[in-house]
């Protein structure tokens, strides 16, 4: 075992192109750590609908040159496969470590592989490269970036050439072209040859902005941003520039790239502390809203003044939120959302007589959905222009959430007052999760197969009127390794994470309410339940 195992590291090591993770690597494999050695060649990354992700470093489970170059050589493999071998492949890359090394190595890959290859300027949001597949008649486009991940891990998106993210079959083709190259020798490489485009298609994307938002619509919001030490910044300023938004006040200690992320445990929006140095900015300049991108930028989050400090909005919240706004500017379309988002969506698409469709989890399905006008996910994550991006972009839904501000507070109402509205017209919708991050995926596999043999019957003394193993799947829904529960006004999604060490337990309770008098009793009522649902669950999963 000891010695099979430092044969796989120097022969890994032979042909690594880094010198950086060659030295890692032999620094390991010198020092004769089998434990570390052990966890980088375990087994390969697996390259699924999420495409690649994981820690930065030396070996198959890690992400470095080598892993990327055969990954870059599977999806050119599966392109030429499909026809497509003297197509366009854009390539797009945020600011963490490595990714402009990442981007660069899947160029020379596509180039070497007959295919033609253009990458982006700099450094840019994901929903520009999301944008430019179609906008370029691009066969695929990759993404480098590990979204809101920690400063150690990396990434790796793909996209095909309808703008949206791979799903089945796709993924499983594309890894199985991965795990037939032997060698990195067998995969060519070019020394140069591809684009490397101009702001063209920045500018594009950007006039794209514009219709997000009707003409002559209020634009008077003060906003307060960060962009997460990501790359949102100077994207999303100059679409508020054009569309005559007030400039918004910089949480400037967050306002530039930086891969190590000092100023946050975890880049995320949604993290607890996350949003205290934009909370602060706030505090001081009183705007009307306080907005923040994720580091790659898809995402929005929203924060209002609530009494006397500031509140982020969950994303369900700000969901229901730009569908009440589309809805009365008469968007027509479907509506969509992921079957761990609210219920909320779908009650306002019925009022509104407008079609409404649930999807598994992420925007490679909510994309998909046919005559999609509007999709969202609880994750912070919105698609307000599908003619545009087929993927979430959190530069438009700020636009569109600054709209909504703007004309809200021309009214001499907010966004909470808003929410109040949709309270008492469709019940009130309460969300909340419990999510567990962990250090052996062991735990998750353990609390799915006892929910899976111990169902519970109810919780918080509602019954469960359906349980559904999604493994299965359903009438509408693809298999996904997930539990549902439905009880009697609340519902339960439990799933592992797709890009994190997370099992995510989804919970919402329903709660009537009559009038606006009853709201805070409806309130209470709901945090209540969504405590003695968190509770029970979690005794139920043995987390």
């Amino acid at each position: 075992m000891h010695d099979d195992l430092i044969a796989r590291a120097t022969a890994w090591l032979a042909e690594d192109p880094d010198a950086e993770t060659r030295d890692e690597l032999a620094k390991l494999i010198d020092a004769g750590d089998v434990t570390e050695l052990a966890a980088r060649f375990s087994g390969t990354l697996q390259f699924g609908t999420a495409g690649l992700r994981g820690e930065l470093g030396a070996g198959p489970m890690r992400m470095n040159r080598a892993v990327v170059i055969r990954a870059a050589a599977g999806l050119a493999a599966y392109l030429r496969k499909n026809g497509q071998g003297d197509g366009l492949v854009v390539v797009g890359y945020d600011a963490r470590h490595k990714s402009a090394d990442f981007a660069r190595d899947t160029a020379a890959v596509m180039t070497g592989a007959g295919l033609r290859a253009a990458v982006l300027p700099r450094p840019l949001p994901t929903p520009v490269l999301a944008y430019a597949v179609r906008h370029l008649g691009a066969v695929a486009g990759v993404e480098v970036t590990a979204s809101h991940n920690p400063p150690r891990d990396n990434g790796y998106k793909v996209y095909l050439g309808d703008g949206s993210q791979i799903v089945p079959p796709a993924d499983a083709e594309i890894a199985a072209k991965i795990d037939a190259i032997a060698s990195l020798d067998d995969v060519p490489r070019a020394e140069g040859g591809w684009d490397v485009l101009d702001d063209s298609v920045l500018d594009a994307y950007l006039g794209r902005t514009d219709a997000v938002l009707a003409d002559g619509s209020a634009r008077t919001a003060r906003t307060v941003y960060t962009a997460m030490h990501g790359v949102g910044k100077d994207v999303l300023l100059a679409a508020f520039a054009r569309a005559g938004f007030p400039v918004p006040v910089l949480v400037a200690e967050q306002a530039e790239p930086d891969p190590d992320f000092p100023t946050v445990a975890f880049p995320n929006p949604e993290e607890p502390g996350a949003m205290d140095l934009a909370f602060a900015a706030a505090r001081a300049t009183e705007p009307d809203l306080v907005i923040a991108n994720d580091p790659d930028a898809d995402r929005c989050a929203v924060a209002v003044k609530d009494g006397d400090g500031w509140r982020m909005l969950r994303g369900d919240e700000v969901g229901s939120l730009l569908a009440a706004h589309l809805v009365r500017r008469g968007a027509r379309g479907t509506f969509a959302e992921s079957i761990v988002s609210s219920s909320l969506l779908g009650r306002i698409a019925e009022k509104a007589g407008l079609p409404y469709e649930e999807t598994l989890t992420g925007f490679k399905w909510i994309a998909r959905v046919d005559g999609l006008r509007y999709g969202y996910e609880e994750a912070l994550g919105y698609c307000v222009d599908p003619d545009g991006v087929r993927d979430k972009d959190g530069i438009t839904a700020a636009l569109l959430v600054a709209e909504l501000a703007s004309e809200l507070k021309e009214q001499g109402r907010t966004l909470l007052d808003l929410l109040d509205d949709l309270a008492v017209e469709h019940g009130l919708h309460a969300t909340d999760q419990l999510s567990v991050r962990v250090e052996d995926l062991s735990v998750i596999s353990d609390a799915m197969r006892r929910l899976r043999e111990h169902p519970p019957t109810e919780l918080a003394g509602l019954a469960v009127t359906r349980a559904e193993d999604l493994t299965r799947g359903t009438e509408t829904l693809p298999p996904t390794d997930g539990l549902r529960y439905t009880l009697d006004g609340a519902r339960v999604v439990v799933r592992p994470s797709g890009t994190e060490p997370k099992l995510k337990c989804y919970l919402e309770v329903v709660v009537p309410v009559a009038s606006h008098a009853e709201l805070p009793a409806a309130r209470a009522r709901a945090a209540e339940l969504l405590d003695a649902v968190k509770r029970d669950l979690s005794a139920a999963a043995g987390i």
